[in-house]
């Protein structure tokens, strides 16, 4: 038999109802990337405005390795990405367009990336979260300070760039670690004491 409803679980309802309508207010839904920041690279944007070289791997082929960190949190890790290719960790994407590095029989040495870095953040805390390129340019390993990441929370920088030159050894890195081993020098054989007072056994006589 139904009867009225009790006065104490019509409030109970309406409370239900309000704190469901305040969390799906409060989830923001998540804002798409750009294209920019996802699509493969082309032509142009493969070569970044520097020529290729005429020696080694050819760009679309090398592998960089470039470093990210969080700075609330100090985490730091490492993308491994070909040029065109992008990465998403959380509300950051590293994107490469290419990268190089000096031949064995050029100097000084250097390693360098084209990188952009593109962030998931409000512009102020008014605004919704939108994605910002915050970064985008060549980033060298030996000087750090030609090109800053400005952003404090986030920083990429370039840490290798694989790719070979013709005359490379396949594995460099069991090469410099063949040539980091010191060498070891025979020695001759100990002379005990009492040896220079053996008798010298003659040759017999034809």
């Amino acid at each position: 038999m139904s009867g009225p409803v009790p006065q104490i679980v019509r409030p109970i309802g309406c409370l239900c109802l309000l704190a469901l309508l305040v969390a799906g207010c409060g989830r923001q839904a998540e804002t798409a990337p750009p294209a920019e920041a996802t699509e493969a690279a082309g032509p142009s944007a493969l070569a970044s405005g520097v020529a290729e070289s005429d020696y080694g791997t050819p760009v679309k082929d090398r592998v960089a390795t470039i470093g990210l960190i969080n700075k609330r949190n100090n985490i730091t890790q490492n993308i491994m990405l070909k040029p065109g290719e992008s990465r998403r960790v959380g509300n950051v994407i590293v994107k490469l367009a290419a990268c190089e590095r000096t031949a064995p029989w050029e100097d000084p040495q250097e390693t360098g990336a084209f990188v952009q870095l593109f962030v998931e953040e409000r512009a102020s805390t008014q605004e919704k979260l939108s994605w910002h390129k915050v970064f985008s340019g060549w980033l060298f390993k030996n000087a750090p300070s030609l090109n800053l990441v400005e952003h404090p929370v986030y920083d990429v920088w370039v840490k290798d760039c694989a790719m070979k030159f013709p005359g490379e050894e396949e594995d460099p890195a069991a090469s410099a670690s063949r040539a980091a081993k010191p060498k070891v020098k025979s020695e001759p054989a100990p002379v005990s004491a009492g040896d220079d007072d053996a008798p010298v056994e003659q040759p017999a006589p034809e």
